[in-house]
């Protein structure tokens, strides 16, 4: 009888453990699942994007602490304006990630300019400056928008070296950074200084640290904005470490632009510059690093709202409706690429 009960005993832990096996197997299964899942999607991830560098130097240009520190002095300096009414740091605020806020911006006169003033942050990674492409890289920008006459308006090169050779601040600052130099207050070594400050300007953010590995550096709804973003193919034009920046593409490929944004002037874009017909609505592509922070949307600011940019992108580049959901989902997504604005770069009180 006790051996009778004994392997009944035993036959009934046996089908226990068996159970217990057999749950526990299924949930390991259920994790790989997962786990494979987040890998797929990840790999996929880093296929299309790679992670912000440090700092965007070059060789052309190379950055030394005294270069940047003088560019920083020179980017917050209203005197680089006819009337000293406006900075650089005026129109691409670095305490609101590099912009204005504002469709378009005030000049030194206070007359507004045509198109929204793009933000200065990883913009040295741009493959060329301004929505139409007329300056090739960082340094050839930083002069333009000071001799403009809407913006701020200094006569001549000639005016502002003048000005600024007259300030004893900038004789030690220039020659200090320049020391090589008999002269080296020059519009050149302006335009230089300034863009190696912004070369500094550089944003990292939860995105970068999931493309280097970590799972958990997005939330799931940011996950599926990743997903929903690549499968509906906006990655046709945002890619790379800047998510845009990279190239040029007609804005309004299947309906008219202005018809969703509510643009009161229709701009010709980069066919302004060059005359070209096939250029006409053709911008570069801007990038989406810290988007969520920097509206107004498009060359003309027509846009505020960061999910009926989503929503008209999606209409008016890929002939799609996104869902409701879908763009919640994508503008979650976009909020991981907002990062932080170098401490180093902030005006001090």
């Amino acid at each position: 009888m006790k051996t009778k009960n004994l392997l009944l005993f035993i036959a009934v832990m046996a089908i226990v453990i068996a159970c217990n096996q057999q749950t526990g197997t299924d949930q390991s299964a259920d994790e790989v699942v997962m786990t494979a899942k987040d890998s797929a999607l990840m790999r996929s991830a880093q296929a299309l994007f790679q992670p912000l560098p440090e700092i965007a130097d070059d060789p052309a240009n190379p950055l030394t602490p005294e270069k940047i520190a003088l560019g920083k002095a020179l980017y917050y300096d209203k005197r680089l304006s006819k009337n000293e009414n406006i900075s650089c740091n005026s129109c691409h605020n670095l305490e609101t990630y590099g912009v204005d806020n504002e469709p378009t911006s005030d000049g030194d006169t206070g007359e507004k300019g045509d198109r929204n003033s793009p933000t200065v942050l990883n913009a040295a990674l741009h493959f060329v400056q301004f929505w139409d492409g007329r300056a090739k890289d960082v340094e050839e920008q930083a002069g333009g928008p000071i001799l403009n006459p809407v913006e701020m308006a200094i006569p001549s090169e000639e005016f502002l070296i003048e000005r600024l050779s007259s300030i004893e601040k900038y004789q030690q600052l220039f020659a200090e950074t320049y020391p090589e130099e008999e002269n080296p207050i020059t519009y050149e070594n302006i335009e230089k200084s300034i863009a190696a400050f912004e070369r500094t300007l550089i944003t990292r953010a939860p995105f970068d640290n999931y493309l280097e590995g970590d799972f958990n550096a997005l939330s799931d709804q940011q996950k599926k904005g990743l997903d929903a973003f690549m499968e509906s193919g906006c990655t046709t034009c945002h890619s790379g470490v800047l998510l845009g920046g990279n190239m040029y593409h007609k804005f309004g490929l299947y309906d008219d632009y202005w018809k969703h944004t509510g643009s009161e002037h229709i701009d010709q874009g980069r066919a302004e510059v060059t005359g070209d017909e096939a250029q006409m609505f053709m911008f570069k592509v801007p990038s989406l690093r810290n988007v969520e922070k920097t509206f107004p949307y498009y060359h003309d600011g027509s846009v505020m709202e960061l999910n009926k940019a989503i929503k008209i992108m999606a209409i008016t580049q890929l002939n799609k409706e996104l869902t409701d959901q879908e763009i919640a989902d994508i503008g979650a997504f976009l909020e991981s690429l907002t990062g932080k604005v170098p401490q180093d770069a902030l005006m001090k009180e």
